[in-house]
């Protein structure tokens, strides 16, 4: 959000000013990737790069929108929330950005059972800023909390069907153990920071994170203002020696983007919290500010309802997906750094993404072929989004009307758009075609359990298919690599030919800084912020 997505917000886009509580838990240099199922993980953290010598001391000011939610850990869903956050509390693992699981207040884990049981092992001696020490029993107590449907967790579609209420236990002091639902070779990225709200608090959290800020990170919270912005100072307890290198923080609050931007131009703040792709592609090259770009796993779905004429018929939503030019929208909603989108929930970053699988282009002889098959002479339909996604919005009418589809714009505001009872008649899961943006998740099964498989929670296209159902759960469960490939298949081939979802683009992430002033500082896929490796030039 400003795009108000079903999920842990990445860019500007995807991350500021969501407004409807309840629906951000998921639409929401490193020790390696840890992919393979059962592998056991022992290496030691890692962070952004910074120079050989890093300088200590010095304030990094930071500019962000002001967070539409509350500074809380277990139900906050906005980027500015998320980042304060993570600057005082600290996950089991966290996420670099490249998606590769580094090892955070966990050091190893491991599954006895081929993924159905997970047991993580936990970094001794950490303690909490008010000197209460880390345990397994703290860690429970965590999950237990997000596991809660009382706590209004953000985080519980991402453990729907996998992990239940009751599945964590203590195996001892430094031991904490998941008892799955099913078999889930990529549970620990369901216990990172790929899954935002699963931070480690006290166990006497009690939702005040703002006026009682405890956590095991960098940083300490100082003093925060909902208006203004936060200020943090240097964690002496944290658990990496040497670091923060910073002695502190601020990060000040600002209106829109634009304002946001001058401000690093201005010298007003040395670094964006989120950045806007197509406001800071413009400065690369240019004067002091320093423009880092990622790849993303996030998106903007083009949703197709398949239970409504005219797009119960496969061909009419095949020929719409024919028509899309994916290289000017690229242009259009991301300034160009996405990655083109190939109608299927596996962008590249995934390693399990097929290869082989033709990419779909925009084809006006095909579009015909198929609307003829359908027997429909004259395709018009209304499309239906919020503020965010308008330009995306303009691209396809425009885009379509060159093959002679008529999309007439439907432009909700978001709290109308992702309001309304989310059983029945919310526009962003029951319109007949329309257009939601989509958080960088770190695993496909992120967006292939709530959103494609029959009957899930934001199964928006109403779409139903067994054997994709089969093979989403043998990917789950898949044992190796090459298990999982196979399955990565027969789902993406499944999903661009039946298009219940047209994904034209995965997008890129930006973060722009004073690169004449502090080193360090990364973009990350999903907009997070890890500055503990920060230091002065």
């Amino acid at each position: 959000m400003p795009k108000h997505y079903p999920s842990g917000l990445s860019r500007r886009d995807l991350l500021a000013g969501a407004g409807v509580a309840g629906l951000a838990a998921l639409v929401a240099a490193c020790s390696g990737d840890t992919r393979t199922s059962a592998g056991v993980n022992t290496g030691e953290s890692g962070a952004a790069s910074a120079p050989a010598t890093p300088k200590s001391g010095g304030t990094l000011r930071a500019g962000s929108p002001p967070p539409p939610t509350a500074v809380d850990p277990v139900s906050m869903y906005d980027g500015t929330a998320i980042a304060i956050v993570q600057l005082v509390a600290d996950y089991l693992i966290w996420l670099d950005k490249d998606y590769h699981l580094v090892p955070r207040l966990a050091v190893k884990w491991d599954t006895p059972d081929e993924g159905r049981t997970w047991a993580f092992t936990l970094r001794q001696g950490v303690v909490f800023s008010d000197g209460t020490p880390l345990d397994a029993d703290t860690v429970k107590a965590s999950f237990d909390r997000l596991l809660d449907p009382k706590s209004k967790s953000a985080a519980l579609s991402a453990f729907d069907t996998v992990l239940a209420e009751g599945g964590v236990s203590v195996r001892d002091p430094h031991t904490v153990v998941f008892k799955l639902e099913r078999a889930f070779s990529d549970f620990p990225y369901l216990v990172s920071a790929g899954n935002y709200n699963a931070l480690i608090l006290k166990k006497d959290y009690a939702g005040d994170f703002a006026k009682k800020p405890i956590g095991t990170g960098p940083f300490l919270l100082a003093s925060y203002d909902p208006s203004k912005g936060a200020t943090f100072t240097r964690n002496p307890k944290y658990w990496e020696p040497g670091k923060p290198y910073l002695d502190g923080v601020e990060i000040k609050f600002y209106a829109d983007d634009q304002a946001d931007l001058l401000a690093l131009q201005g010298g007003d703040v040395d670094a964006q919290i989120l950045s806007r792709a197509s406001l800071t592609e413009p400065l690369k090259g240019t004067g002091d500010i320093v423009v880092d770009q990622v790849k993303s796993t996030g998106f903007t779905a083009f949703t197709l309802r398949v239970d409504r004429a005219p797009f119960d018929m496969k061909e009419v939503r095949q020929a719409i997906a024919y028509a899309l030019d994916r290289p000017g929208v690229n242009a259009v909603t991301n300034s160009g750094i996405g990655a083109l989108g190939n109608d299927h929930l596996f962008a590249a970053l995934f390693p399990a993404a097929p290869t082989d699988l033709p990419q779909r282009a925009k084809d006006p002889a095909k579009v015909a072929s198929l609307l003829a098959a359908a027997g429909v002479g004259k395709l018009s339909f209304p499309l239906t989004y919020d503020p965010p996604s308008k330009d995306y919005a303009l691209a396809i009418q425009s885009q379509l009307k060159t093959v002679g589809i008529e999309v007439t714009l439907d432009q909700r505001t978001s709290a109308d758009f992702y309001g309304g009872d989310q059983e029945k008649d919310t526009p962003w899961l029951f319109t007949d075609a329309n257009l939601v943006g989509w958080a960088g998740r770190a695993v496909p099964g992120q967006f292939i359990i709530p959103m494609v498989k029959s009957g899930a929670v934001w199964n928006g296209a109403k779409y139903a298919n067994p054997a994709l159902d089969k093979a989403a759960d043998a990917y789950d469960s898949a044992a190796d690599d090459a298990g999982r490939k196979a399955q990565a298949v027969i789902i993406a081939t499944t999903l661009n030919e039946d298009v219940p979802v047209i994904i034209s683009v995965w997008s890129g992430a930006v973060r722009a800084y004073n690169g004449k002033k502090f080193a360090g500082i990364e973009a990350h896929p999903s907009s997070y912020v890890d500055f503990s490796s920060v230091s002065r030039l």
